[in-house]
């Protein structure tokens, strides 16, 4: 008859030291996947957000400068209750353009030949503006805003093309992508956009 070989046994700390190892391997699986997971909730999440309530975009043009110039990334919060003065962003022709509410519904606009703009009557005080001008328009002023749109204008007047030329016109609801709140680049002029 044969013998039967016996295996070494092995020692109690072997053992708890392969134990400590299956456990902190157990342990560091569980961390990746749990940090995998939130990564991508995050990232999830932030899409959605910049997709339906704060749009991230970039200015290509000089058409609203000093205020803001090619190359800035923005954000912007979609929602209603726009003000004149308020910057907004709106889709035309396949592209996102950045104005200036003017005139709200129902108000009427006159623009005299040096530039300055009155909306009710009312001289608009226009700090914002490096010089005035009265740009490429083909609109007969007073001109007053049709009822659920906006009156929109460049704040480099001389080069913007806005609601003062028929080919835009004014911009209904449906068209704004939101209002611009926030400067992100460059990082110099990061901050609140008035």
């Amino acid at each position: 008859m044969k013998k039967k070989q016996i295996k070494d046994i092995p020692s109690i700390q072997t053992m708890e030291a392969e134990l400590k190892r299956v456990k902190h391997r157990k342990r560091y699986i569980r961390v990746i996947q749990s940090t995998l997971y939130t990564l991508i909730t995050v990232a999830a999440v932030a899409a959605l957000v910049a997709t339906l309530w704060m749009p991230v975009l970039q200015i290509h043009g000089n058409s609203m400068s000093p205020t803001m110039n090619d190359g800035n990334i923005l954000v912007s919060v979609k929602g209603g209750g726009y003000e004149s003065g308020d910057i907004i962003a709106f889709y035309y022709n396949n592209k996102i353009l950045v104005k200036r509410v003017i005139a709200l519904p129902g108000d009427w606009v006159d623009m005299d030949e040096n530039g300055n703009v009155f909306v009710n009557s009312t001289l608009l005080d226009e700090p914002y503006l490096a010089e005035k001008a009265y740009g490429d328009c083909d609109l007969e002023f007073p001109y007053q805003v049709p009822a659920a749109k906006l009156f929109v204008m460049g704040d480099q007047r001389s080069v913007s093309v806005d609601s003062r030329n028929s080919g835009i016109g004014c911009i209904a609801d449906d068209q704004i992508v939101g209002k611009i709140v926030f400067r992100v680049w460059p990082l110099s002029d990061i901050g609140a956009v008035d």
